[in-house]
């Protein structure tokens, strides 16, 4: 199966994840997708195909005769596609030589070149892109199309030289909980490389330390008309409180290592409200002094409304790879080798944001994270270059041949 095919398929199927669920995975339709892919395994002749009670599907690519002694390398994508946007009936554009014009999505719907200026990048190449109304689910279908496309070619031509290759699917990703239950163990890789990174060439061992926040205000509703010394408006407190945040530390004004708040829900009604936030950076010491701002907020509020106003329920998330990452160089040194052979500029940089990967560094599998040629995740404006997906898919062989060496 070409790997278009293959992508075109995935994203048929809709995954969205939820987060006020509380099972694993949360949603049910992520199940069609990981069971699809268990078939696929072993139509394709990988061995070791298994999916648990958490629906993480895994298989393995046999080493070659004589490469048995090799380290054993794994590959990770997630199959949920983002609360933010439905996910549901995506009907995928195909653009063939790209001209480096605007992209119209629909009628009412265009992405301009000046409002997106990286699209000139793309000049020469397919890019598949949304219809304006729902995600693509390049985010991470991309990643698992890759996966999936160089086990068939492995499997395929027996003359590739390479150690045991495992593979495994994760559901829950885009809400942080991707790797609750996984067995690292059970993988039995060595090191692993997750396939959830952007632009061509993006090699990522380095991420922000994430936690959330959540606040519940609980107010007094009295009669407006006699309200005075009396009602305290949720409502307004939330307010209050999100004006105390730092305005220039907001994801809209940063960049690179710069970290950030973020407001991602607000509701309520004059007697309770809820406001939620989540704090990224990636140096550990900025990090804590975040976290202990948001507490510092909540105690003035409380100062000033009363203590039972409002509850702070802050948890961390996942923190920065890098420190599990830096002890095993050979890791980002066969990546970066990879990427040169597939004749890919290797862009090391910080992810502003967060994998699976992170998460399984600290449980003992180092866990980088390579491109895979989307764009835009998480809206309408998704996108992404096919061309990118095939080096993607061609970095993997390679990473696959020098492991084994």
């Amino acid at each position: 199966m070409e790997l278009k095919e293959r992508f075109l398929k995935y994203v048929a199927v809709d995954t969205q994840s939820a987060e006020e669920s509380e099972t694993f995975p949360s949603t049910q339709k992520q199940w069609t997708l990981l069971n699809m892919l268990v078939d696929e395994m072993k139509a394709l002749g990988l061995t070791e195909v298994s999916i648990d009670k958490y629906g993480y599907a895994m298989g393995t690519i046999p080493a070659s005769e004589g490469c048995e002694n090799a380290p054993v390398i794994g590959f990770l994508a997630h199959v949920d596609t983002s609360p933010d946007m439905s996910g549901e009936n995506v009907r995928p554009r195909i653009i063939e030589n790209y001209d480096g014009g605007d992209i119209v999505l629909n009628n009412a719907l265009t992405m301009r070149v000046e409002e997106f200026p990286e699209l000139e990048n793309f000049i020469g190449h397919t890019l598949i892109h949304t219809d304006g109304t729902t995600l693509l689910g390049a985010d991470d279908k991309a990643g698992v199309a890759e996966i999936m496309s160089a086990a068939e070619y492995l499997m395929s031509h027996p003359e590739v030289r390479h150690g045991k290759i495992r593979i495994g699917f994760t559901p829950d990703e885009e809400i942080g909980r991707g790797v609750d239950f996984f067995d690292v163990k059970a993988f039995g890789a060595d090191f692993a490389y997750t396939m959830d990174g952007g632009y061509e060439g993006e090699l990522e061992y380095e991420n922000f330390n994430a936690a959330s926040a959540k606040i519940q205000i609980n107010g007094r509703n009295v009669h407006p008309g006699y309200a005075k010394g009396k009602m305290i408006n949720a409502i307004e407190v939330a307010c209050e409180l999100d004006s105390m945040i730092p305005a220039q530390e907001r994801p809209q004004y940063t960049e690179g290592y710069e970290g950030f708040y973020h407001c991602v829900g607000i509701n309520g009604t004059v007697e309770q409200a809820n406001i939620s936030y989540i704090i990224r950076d990636h140096d550990a010491e900025r990090f804590e002094r975040r976290k202990v701002w948001m507490w510092s907020v909540v105690d003035m509020l409380k100062k000033k409304y009363g203590e039972q106003v409002l509850t702070l329920t802050l948890k961390d998330q996942y923190y920065n790879m890098r420190k599990m990452v830096e002890p095993h160089p050979q890791v980002i040194d066969k990546a970066l080798e990879a990427m040169r052979m597939a004749d890919v500029k290797p862009l090391v940089r910080p992810i502003r944001g967060g994998t699976d990967g992170a998460r399984l560094s600290f449980m003992g599998l180092p866990c980088p994270n390579i491109f895979a040629g989307g764009m835009n995740f998480h809206g309408k404006f998704e996108y992404c270059s096919l061309d990118s997906m095939e080096k993607a898919m061609r970095v993997i062989i390679n990473l696959a041949t020098l492991w084994a060496k």
